[in-house]
């Protein structure tokens, strides 16, 4: 998307959020992949960064008491958010730009399927790489689908079914001791 397009956006939500939360926003940045690397292809990050202190403690207080003071609000706001954006978007609440600051992060974008467990796995720029080349070439659309979608392909190989068995039979051994 192109600048032009994410500064338009950044100015609605920027006015949606204030008017949601009076006098707790300080600004909204709206974010695109490549910006921030949990951003996956074709996603956007709105990042509501919400009045406080500059010393950390200050700021995760600053944190809670928002959370606490708008909670049903802030649940709202990420139900509504892709409508607004018309598309998947990550919702924070941090207290500065910081990546590494207090936030209060929600996923404004629903898991289809009843029968996923989450997982989270820390991955460098090289494994992040080939999931979003995945989701760019159309096999997968998230970087989720993309880690099903590569596990499928393990399950599918003949050495697979083999390791299941030696693993079953190291389970069974163990319960001999």
């Amino acid at each position: 998307m192109d600048q032009a397009a994410i500064g338009h956006i950044q100015q609605q939500i920027d006015a949606e959020a204030k008017k949601r939360f009076p006098g707790a926003v300080r600004r909204v940045a709206v974010l695109q992949h490549g910006d921030d690397p949990v951003i996956e292809p074709g996603e956007l990050l709105v990042r509501v960064i919400i009045e406080a202190p500059e010393d950390r403690d200050g700021q995760q207080q600053a944190l809670a008491a928002f959370d606490q003071a708008h909670f049903p609000a802030t649940g709202q706001f990420r139900n509504d958010l892709p409508a607004l954006l018309r598309g998947t978007a990550r919702l924070e609440f941090r207290t500065s730009d910081a990546s590494d600051g207090p936030a209060l992060v929600l996923e404004a974008c629903a898991l289809g399927g009843g029968e996923l467990t989450p997982v989270m796995a820390r991955l460098g720029p090289v494994d992040l790489e080939t999931l979003d080349a995945l989701i760019t070439a159309g096999i997968a659309a998230s970087r989720a689908e993309a880690v099903r979608w590569a596990l499928a392909r393990i399950r599918e190989r003949p050495a697979y079914a083999q390791l299941r068995e030696r693993a079953r039979e190291i389970e069974r051994l163990k319960t001999e001791f």
